[in-house]
Order: structure tokens, then sequence, then C-alpha cells
């Protein structure tokens, strides 16, 4: 074909192609013509009934991954993840092993304002809108730096902030041999990260971190860190004098949108434990759940889910069957049991 054709023809067809767009997209709305929008990181609708979000969903590990690389992308703490994968290797899992990301979520029994922070749950909430609830994983005080409870607001926030260590902490590492400047510039060794929210409680900030690969545990000196990209877009968004509630919840109880209840448990702060009977406690706060009803749960599945909290959202409610009438036993069986029955009596008898 001659150039001169070849260029016709490839005018001609880019033409037809224009006028062919066109006309598609005078026909079908533009927002059909796109696939679905990805879902924002952390962002989830509020339920118009209930207070449970998001859903919990295996992910395949590929060849190189780490739980704490899967746990990062799919905005997940380390705790969080390593209890939801108890068997799961942290560093090494193998390529083509499932792993469980636990991202759904009951929101904690306070005002849906502002920001609230779960201390037990290593998480925290922000409602940013009047139909969006946002959620990320954080770090908070460790055991003898606990993050306290209380409510308080944001005040100034900072950006490539430089950091002052605590006399205490100065004076710690020099006894190691190990002296610490007096103020850190901003940069890769910076541990606040690029983004800093000051609190109203003097000396506690929200903060990112050079360490990412901590966030999700008790590992601050009573600061909330958390992921560089989670408080650059918070960062963004929260306005000053914010009201953020900071709270210790354990155990939380919620109703999903179809009139399911659930229950979610996590480890009790070290500092806590022993302050209150953690049995007694979910009780309460199923009961509360239910209102004046007589709660017809599981306290069997309950006392399982207290002592061996692992964050996982279980559903509560008891199944309302009939029991089944115990059928006769057999003859066998019943001369089984007589058997039993002699032997417990003679091991019963007192010396």
């Amino acid at each position: 074909m001659k150039p001169s054709r070849l260029a016709s023809h490839s005018a001609m067809g880019l033409l037809t192609l224009g006028l062919t767009a066109a006309l598609v997209a005078t026909m079908i709305p533009s927002a059909a013509l796109a696939e679905e929008a990805e879902p924002v990181r952390g962002h989830y609708p509020l339920p118009e009934t209930g207070n449970v979000i998001g859903e919990a969903y295996t992910v395949s590990v590929e060849e190189g991954d780490t739980l704490i690389d899967l746990a990062r992308e799919h905005n997940v703490g380390y705790e969080a993840i390593r209890m939801a994968n108890p068997d799961v290797s942290l560093w090494a899992p193998f390529a083509g092993t499932e792993v469980v990301i636990p991202n759904r979520h009951i929101l904690p029994d306070a005002p849906r304002e502002g920001i609230v922070i779960n201390l037990s749950e290593l998480r925290l909430y922000y409602y940013s809108g009047e139909d969006v609830v946002e959620t990320y994983p954080i770090s908070v005080g460790r055991d003898g730096f606990a993050t306290p409870v209380g409510v308080t607001k944001t005040t100034v926030k900072v950006e490539d902030p430089a950091w002052s260590p605590p006399r205490s902490m100065r004076e710690e590492a020099a006894a190691r041999g190990e002296p610490v400047p007096s103020v850190v510039p901003p940069g890769p060794d910076n541990p606040l990260g690029r983004h800093a929210i000051l609190l109203g409680l003097p000396s506690y900030l929200i903060h990112g971190t050079n360490k990412p690969d901590g966030v999700g545990m008790r590992a601050s000196r009573g600061c909330i860190r958390m992921f560089p990209e989670d408080i650059e877009s918070l960062y963004e968004r929260v306005p000053s004098g914010t009201k953020v509630n900071i709270v210790d919840q354990p155990f939380k109880a919620g109703w999903s949108e179809d009139g399911e209840l659930y229950v979610q448990s996590f480890p009790q702060l070290e500092e806590n434990e022993g302050s209150f009977e953690p049995f007694l406690n979910a009780i309460e706060v199923v009961t509360r759940a239910f209102g004046e009803e007589q709660p017809p749960i599981d306290y069997a599945m309950l006392r399982g889910v207290v002592e061996s909290p692992d964050g996982s959202v279980v559903s509560l409610l008891r199944e309302a069957e009939e029991e089944p009438t115990p059928a006769a036993p057999s003859l066998e069986e019943a001369d089984g049991l007589f058997q039993e029955l002699e032997i417990t009596a003679l091991v019963d008898q007192p010396n």
C-alpha cells in the first residue's frame, strides 16, 4: 500500500473511532463505562443499622512475601495478622499459603464523632463524614508507658517534624553507652516519620514512623504510631480541634445490618489485667447490646472467645432449635454405664 493511501486509511479509521466513542458516550453514562472504583484504603460506609463493618477474607502468599508485607498492604497491624494466622510464619511463609486478612470490625462503643482510638484493639477510627468511617492499625504505649484513656483533641499539625527525645530516654541510652542527640532532625532516622498531629494531652502525638514493621503492636512510649501512608492521609484531612476519644475496650459486641449479633475480643493490656473479670465484663457488654431482653446467646462460645482473644469477629446467637430427646441406652451401653458408676464409687470412697 502506498504511503498516501495508508495515511488516508489511518485518518479515516481514527475519525470513525472518534465518532463511535462520541456516540457511545452520549448513550451510556461515563460512570457506567468505567469499572467500579477501587475502595479507598480503610474507608467503609457507615451501616444504616448495626455497627459491624468490613469483611474478613483470604489471600495467597506469593514468593518473597512476608506476613508483615501482607498486613501493611491490606491495612492490618502486626498483632492482628499474627493472631489471625497463628500457624503461619511471619517472616518466611510458604508460597501459596492461604492467609486470613481480618478486616471485619465492630465499631467501638463510643460516640461516632471525630477520632476514636481503642487501645486494646490497636486500632484508630475516624468518622470523617456523615456516612463514612475510616479505620487504621496503630501502635500504642508499651507496658510502663501506657497511652492514657480520655477525651482530648487535635491541636497543631507538623510536617517533617524534629524529634526531641525525652530526658529519661537519653539517660537510659547513655547508661547503655548509646548516647542520643538532644534533637533528631527530619529525615530517615526520625522516629516520628514525616507527619505529626499534636494532641491536647501534653507530649502525646499521632505520628508516622521510620519503622513501619512495628505498627500494630505496643511499641511506643505513649504516642499513637501509624503507617506513613495512613498518617499522611489523615494529616491532610483532619482539622485542628477534632475530638479524640481514647478508650480501652478489649471486648466489643455489635449487630450486623441483617440482625446477627457478633462479638470481638482482644488481649487485655498488661496494666489492666486483674482490674476486672473478663467473662463478667463480656456478659455485661452483650446484655447492654440486647437492652431489656434476655440474650439468647451461646455462653460456652462466649467464654471461649473471652479466654482465647484473637480479634476474630464471631457470631454469638444461639440457634433456636429444640434439643433432641435422648434415646434409651442399649443393654451393652447400660452395662458399661453401671461399670463406670461402680469404679467412680470406689474412687470416691474416703481413705
